[in-house]
Formats: C-alpha cells, sequence, structure tokens
C-alpha cells in the first residue's frame, strides 16, 4: 500500500457540522476504509492545516477517487501528498548510486 499525507482544512459548513457532530470524524474515518483506503494516523493542528491525515491506499486512483469524494461535500477543502519513509527512500537514493557506477 502507497502512502499519502492528506492535508485539509474546514470549510465554515464543516466547523459547523464538527461543533455539532464531532463523531464525524470518526465516521467517515469508516467511509475511507469502505473506499478502499485506511487512516493510519490523524492529528488536529493549529496554523496552516485543521487536520493531517496519514492514509494507506492500494493506488493512487483510489486515492483520487476519495479526495474527490470527501471534497465534493463541501466540508473540507483537501491537498494530498504522495509520501514514502525515509528508509525507503534512503534504498531508493542507494540503489540509484550502485546502478550508475
Amino acid at each position: 500500500m502507497a502512502t499519502y499525507i492528506m492535508l485539509s482544512n474546514l470549510t465554515d459548513e464543516g466547523r459547523k457540522t464538527l461543533k455539532v457532530r464531532p463523531e464525524r470524524l470518526h465516521e467517515v474515518n469508516k467511509e475511507i476504509e469502505s473506499m478502499g483506503a485506511r487512516v493510519t494516523a490523524q492529528f488536529a493542528t493549529m496554523g496552516g492545516y485543521d487536520f493531517v491525515n496519514i492514509i494507506e491506499a492500494p493506488t493512487n486512483e483510489v486515492m483520487a477517487r476519495l479526495t474527490v469524494e470527501l471534497g465534493s461535500r463541501g466540508t473540507i477543502k483537501i491537498t494530498t501528498l504522495p509520501a514514502m519513509g525515509v528508509d525507503e527512500f534512503v534504498e531508493m537514493l542507494g540503489a540509484d548510486s550502485t546502478s550508475s557506477s
């Protein structure tokens, strides 16, 4: 599974929903699972983004469908970043340097 960082900001409508139903956050996580992905970590943050989510999904297409579905509701604005662990990144760089020698 690929890893994605999903940064999100609540819209005015999203803030209203969350104030009345804070459990909605957990419900959305279950919806994400029903779309074929999984939230592995989730943080409420202060600053440029309201939430930082770490999501695993099998393909870019699954992640794209998920972000379109969530964003179309009008309650959040989403920025998604594909990510890889530092160990995997270092290994990838090492493989490139040995093949070019």
